[in-house]
């Protein structure tokens, strides 16, 4: 029937874009989590444990707010999935890298439930979808390759 699994835009994080001075690898360049965006990722987090999902495989984008909300989920190691990086600074990537990340789901299988974490401009290229800050939009992968969505968490 399909392998399901969550794209979840990373959780609140005041701004728009990242400043110009933007470096992948310096959080102090990036727009980071806010406290109560540190908060939201925690209680997400705990949200899955109250219904005896204690462990997920967790994919984030590079970005500093990404990763930050995939570790506070605290649900599992998290793994940096190139192909979940935004691209809004970016647009020509778009494409691009929306089939890399759909090449990538055909080849892999998931024991575990999966989240990626990534941004808005990711899950919509992929999805058609609009996530608020903390949104999970849950996806299957059909045995055609076809992505089927789901619902919102």
């Amino acid at each position: 029937e399909g392998t399901a699994f969550g794209m979840m835009r990373h959780a609140l994080a005041p701004g728009f874009g990242d400043p110009e001075n933007f470096k992948v690898d310096d959080c102090t360049t990036q727009r980071n989590l806010s406290d109560e965006g540190r908060k939201q990722a925690q209680e997400i987090g705990q949200r899955f444990r109250d219904r005896g999902i204690k462990r997920l495989t967790l994919f984030s984008s590079a970005w500093c707010r990404c990763r930050e909300t995939a570790e506070l989920l605290d649900l599992g190691p998290v793994t940096t999935l190139d192909s979940l990086n935004s691209f809004f600074q970016a647009r020509e990537n778009r494409e691009p890298q929306t089939a890399a990340l759909k090449t990538w789901l055909a080849a892999n299988s998931f024991d575990t439930p999966v989240i990626l974490v990534t941004h808005q401009v990711n899950i919509s290229a992929l999805t058609g979808e609009y996530a608020d800050s903390g949104d999970i939009i849950i996806m299957r992968r059909e045995k055609s390759g076809a992505l089927k969505f789901l619902g919102k968490l």
